[in-house]
């Protein structure tokens, strides 16, 4: 019988799995059977994100964490790493972005603030993973979570759009490097999804009007639509697909 995309018996690794499409992820995985942690940097909201997927049935553990942090995320990673017993598949997917800013206002503290989470955390999530992995010798799925920002321009949001652009950079060199160690490494790049991060916008009458007819699926993705390719990544079913970027936007960057 085909079941290459039974996670029964994985142990996952969600950050920002608190909210957006990380907790669309984290639910996926977990209906799919695998055990997961979720990270988040406001504990009060990890945990109410944890409550309502337990209460779906997932097996799930939070964990409050400050991925800009280098220490906090190795010490955060140890003692997931420690409940889990082992870990399969890591997805990197915390986030921020910024308010529009011209490139020439642009201060370097906000410049460095988006990247602190979205490149930095990246690094630190990234390597402790794959350092457990290749200490196991069984291999394992990396996944990051960019942005269309990434092949697109980005105009006044030129800091975020660099984070994303280096994440899908450090994918490719990264599914290169790690391949003999049994790991693949791939990025996902959502395009408008509903979330907190976009409700401001989506809720701005002008912006809507502006880029919803230019995508043709004709709505805003929700973070649901994330489930069937994390589920893919963690599972067998990607066994031999390593270095891609999977564009998720309703066909926003094709039109």
């Amino acid at each position: 019988m085909y079941k290459p995309f039974d996670l029964t018996g994985r142990r996952v690794l969600v950050t920002g799995g608190n909210g957006g499409i990380g907790l669309g992820m984290a639910r996926a995985l977990g209906q799919a059977g695998a055990t997961v942690a979720i990270w988040g940097s406001n504990p009060a909201k990890t945990e109410q994100a944890r409550a309502s997927l337990a209460d779906e049935g997932v097996s799930v553990h939070a964990f409050s964490c400050d991925i800009g942090d280098e220490q906090a995320v190795q010490g955060c990673f140890d003692e997931t790493l420690a409940t889990l017993g082992d870990l399969d598949a890591c997805f990197a997917n915390a986030g921020i972005s910024s308010r529009p800013t011209r490139m020439v206002d642009m201060s370097t503290e906000e410049f460095h603030r988006v990247l602190r989470i979205n490149l930095d955390g990246v690094f630190f999530t990234a390597r402790a993973a794959a350092r457990a992995m290749i200490d196991r010798e069984h291999g394992g799925s990396l996944v990051f979570t960019a942005s269309t920002a990434a092949v697109e321009g980005a105009a006044r949001n030129s800091h975020y759009g660099a984070s994303k652009g280096a994440v899908t950079s450090y994918a490719r060199a990264l599914a290169v490097e790690l391949a003999r160690h049994g790991i693949r490494v791939n990025s996902i790049l959502p395009g408008w999804i509903r979330t907190d991060m976009t409700d401001r916008a989506m809720n701005d009458e002008k912006f809507a009007g502006n880029v919803l007819p230019r995508i043709p699926a004709r709505r805003w993705g929700e973070i649901e639509d994330f489930g069937g390719i994390a589920v893919y990544l963690a599972s067998e079913a990607s066994a031999y697909h390593t270095g891609d970027q999977f564009i998720i936007d309703g066909g926003y960057t094709k039109f």
